[in-house]
């Protein structure tokens, strides 16, 4: 059984960081996708950012305010910086194991306060 486990969220003031973490539980290699999605309040869920491979790629809003590394093939962490109210939301932690084996985390919220 696959688990994404997420930590770090919290409550900031703006221009504030926040370090996420995201630990799967299960067999996973660096060649498989993670990544993180963020939520605010509707049906909406966001890429902040994905790797696979060695590459990450980001959102277009992310502008060099977050960064995803991945410390072993099952332990990926999303450093954000710079934080703004708008950045207010539920982070999710995402594996792509293959075989459309996609898993999702349960969620970290993250509070920006102005």
């Amino acid at each position: 059984q696959v688990q994404l486990v997420e930590s770090g969220g919290g409550v900031v003031q703006a221009g504030g960081s926040l370090r996420l973490s995201c630990v799967v539980s299960g067999t996973i290699s660096t060649s498989n996708a993670m990544g993180w999605y963020r939520q605010a309040p509707g049906p909406q869920r966001d890429l902040v950012g994905i790797t696979a491979g060695g590459r990450i790629d980001y959102a277009d809003f992310v502008k060099s305010r977050f960064a995803i590394s991945r410390e072993r093939a099952n332990t990926m962490y999303l450093q954000m910086n710079s934080l703004k109210p708008e950045d207010t939301a539920v982070y999710y932690c995402y594996a792509n194991l293959g075989w459309s084996q996609e898993y999702w985390g349960q969620g970290t919220q993250v509070t920006v306060s102005s």
